[in-house]
């Protein structure tokens, strides 16, 4: 999307968990964002108008049991990049966050002025940089937008770029390698406080998030104001959900398998995004689930042959 609207994306990456063939529509720079002489050399070369940054470990299970290696790479590389930001010439940020930051909900949809309570190293890492970037801002000017995503999902439409993880932890693809498998998806309790007792989750189509990031950038482009908002489609469905419309897409029967609750998933998880329409006038294209599941379906099927 940045390279249709006429930019050059320079992506800047360690591969550790990125993939190189993903990098398809400008160079691409390696490194590790900890790295501050070849940040900054990285930045003198190409002398970027704005930065996004998406460069974070993003595993909930993996942050509780290896809490460390979240806060040095998540917090520390981020601190290590905005300082030599800040050194080469303080340009606009875009900070890919998540809706982890707020924690178990206390009301439902979730709106921007929720109170931020996260409960894993994970969202509080999340959360860290949020409230750099705040204080980095005032310190030096250095504006930003952080966009907290609730449960991405999908593939370009196009079936140019999809979902790569290794491990894969995202419900929607683990559902369709089921069905493209013929193997079982493993559904974690089935006794909440849902119509069908499964959680309920809110997901938003990849390229309405990657459409978010251009309006936020020409936001602050044009010198609007840091600010934080949710990126989300106000919906929510249930596991079950998730499931019975696969089903649909794909024409195959899914087995489950049922298992506990896993500690700390909440029932339901829905945002409330007006905010992000009433300052960038975003607004969801590929909201349906059916659409978002096809999409996946599309990616997995063309990069499996």
């Amino acid at each position: 999307m940045l390279a249709a609207k006429g930019h050059e994306p320079i992506v800047y990456d360690n591969l550790s968990r990125g993939n190189r063939s993903a990098v398809k529509w400008g160079p691409l720079e390696e490194g590790d964002i900890a790295d501050i002489a070849r940040v900054l050399e990285v930045l003198e070369r190409h002398r970027p108008a704005a930065l996004m940054h998406f460069a974070a470990y993003a595993y909930v299970g993996e942050s509780v049991q290896n809490p460390l290696l979240y806060y040095r790479n998540n917090i520390g590389g981020s601190a290590a990049l905005l300082r030599a930001l800040v050194d080469v010439q303080p340009v606009p940020v875009v900070f890919s966050s998540t809706c982890s930051t707020y924690g178990i909900p206390e009301s439902t949809p979730i709106s921007e002025s929720h109170p931020q309570r996260p409960i894993n190293p994970y969202g509080y890492s999340k959360l860290a940089v949020e409230r750099m970037l705040a204080d980095v801002d005032a310190a030096h000017g250095l504006r930003s937008v952080s966009l907290r995503y609730f449960n991405a999902a999908g593939s370009d439409p196009e079936g140019e770029i999809g979902e790569q993880h290794d491990p894969e932890t995202h419900l929607i693809p683990l559902v369709l390698m089921a069905a493209r498998d013929g193997t079982s998806v493993r559904v974690f309790g089935d006794d909440y406080d849902t119509p069908d007792g499964t959680c309920i989750r809110d997901y938003i189509h990849v390229g309405d998030i990657a459409d978010a990031h251009i309006r936020a950038l020409d936001h602050l482009l044009g010198g609007g104001k840091s600010c934080a908002l949710n990126l989300a489609n106000a919906r929510g469905y249930s596991v079950m959900e998730v499931i019975a419309t696969a089903e649909q897409v794909t024409g195959k029967t899914i087995r489950i398998e049922r298992a506990p609750r896993r500690a700390g998933d909440p029932a339901v998880l829905v945002g409330a995004a007006e905010a992000a329409g009433r300052l960038l006038g975003w607004k969801p294209a590929r909201s349906s689930l059916a659409l978002q599941i096809g999409d996946a379906w599309n990616w997995m099927t063309k990069s499996s042959n």
